[in-house]
């Protein structure tokens, strides 16, 4: 693949919450932004494809010694080594259930890997017959092997495949946060349920003291919030220190939100989207948590990053989030970046790689401050990003 150059492309269809409630103050029905939102500042930047082959890649994770290793979800872990794909997969992974969506997702690395050489897999399992399960496994990169691999949390099982994403992120506290998915049913409203979910955890998989359940009769220790649907994307705030999640909404309805403990974002009972068959659900309950962006119709957001590198003027603290879905009729799959200011108020977005027509599905800032993602097709490429001055 070339190296391409793209401009500015805001989507004018996709709407923050805070822009919903402005629509709702006009008098008349508007389309597109609100008059006063700034477009986001054009950045044009320049593609170079790292790594092609790769099926499905899921995850992406950087060494300390510049190398990188890539979840691919039949259950495969790849390096690049020198800037080179190695043809050989990592040894030592867990068998996972890859069917459709399911399969090996996450890999992030323990914040003493330099020491311990830990690491920590998210993954479909299969449980029983025709029951599967999210599970979070730790191991230890020795060469070219993983070894001492264990399953240290399986949430709990379902029939099917969907709804299986998980993330990690480490937070400030030095705790795991693990995200579930619960796509369907009302797991993500169960409190005795790890499904729909965002789990803080001790780095052995236990609950992390300090829970906003903990000891309360019926509630999971583990849970840190609830009622989140399919959650593909986590980051920490490097300003704030709060955790960040996006999640799929069904029909419309994707959104991002700011993690607060014990609270509860909705899932299934509220949503900006509606069902597949047709019906809009409530964008309102009483305690529920409303998201700080979302989208209508649907972007499929996977993967996010706060950018905090000097690389690409005007980035600093901008939110990129891949899209697998165009969010508009005529739109394709994209790398978002979202502008907020100092109060994390929404205003401005950019879509990014466009022309690539790829499904992105994890961004990362590397440490030389330059951007990488993922695109996830049968065909899936690593892909660094570079400023066009």
């Amino acid at each position: 693949m070339r190296s391409r150059a793209y401009g500015v492309g805001v989507p004018l269809v996709t709407l923050s919450l805070g822009m919903l409630m402005a629509l709702a103050s006009l008098p008349t029905p508007v389309s597109g932004q609100p008059q006063g939102q700034k477009k986001a500042l054009p950045t044009k930047v320049r593609s170079v494809t790292m790594a092609t082959g790769l099926w499905h890649p899921w995850s992406l994770a950087f060494l300390p010694n510049g190398d990188m290793l890539m979840t691919e979800r039949n259950g495969k872990v790849r390096l690049m080594r020198d800037g080179k794909l190695d043809p050989e997969p990592i040894g030592g992974v867990p068998p996972v259930h890859s069917v459709r969506l399911s399969g090996l997702m996450e890999v992030l690395l323990d914040p003493r890997f330099a020491e311990n050489h830990r690491l920590y897999l998210t993954y479909t399992k299969d449980v029983a017959k025709d029951q599967v399960a999210t599970t979070l496994a730790r191991g230890r990169l020795d060469g070219h092997q993983l070894v001492d691999v264990k399953d240290i949390l399986v949430c709990d099982s379902w029939a099917g495949d969907g709804g299986s994403g998980s993330r990690l992120a480490w937070g400030r506290d030095g705790m795991l946060f693990m995200t579930t998915g619960a796509s369907n049913g009302n797991a993500a409203q169960e409190p005795g349920s790890l499904r729909g979910k965002v789990l803080r955890l001790r780095d052995d998989g236990t609950a992390a003291p300090g829970n906003p359940f903990e000891g309360r009769p019926g509630y999971r220790p583990e849970i840190y919030t609830m009622g989140h649907r399919n959650s593909l994307g986590l980051a920490l705030n490097p300003v704030t220190g709060d955790l960040w999640n996006n999640e799929n909404g069904p029909y419309g309805g994707d959104e991002i939100n700011v993690l607060k403990p014990g609270a509860n974002y909705g899932w299934p009972k509220v949503s900006f989207g509606r069902e597949y068959s047709g019906p809009k659900i409530p964008n309102f309950g009483e305690g529920m948590t409303q998201p700080i962006v979302f989208w209508a119709p649907s972007i499929a957001p996977s993967g996010m990053a706060f950018y905090t590198g000097d690389r690409f003027r005007g980035w600093k603290n901008n939110v990129l989030v891949g899209a697998m879905l165009g969010g508009a009729a005529q739109g394709y799959p994209h790398l978002e970046r979202i502008i907020f200011d100092e109060n994390w108020d929404e205003t401005g977005r950019q879509s990014l790689l466009t022309d690539l027509r790829q499904r992105i599905r994890d961004v990362r800032q590397g440490p030389d401050g330059l951007v990488y993602v993922l695109t996830d097709e049968e065909n899936g490429a690593l892909i660094r990003l570079e400023p066009v001055e």
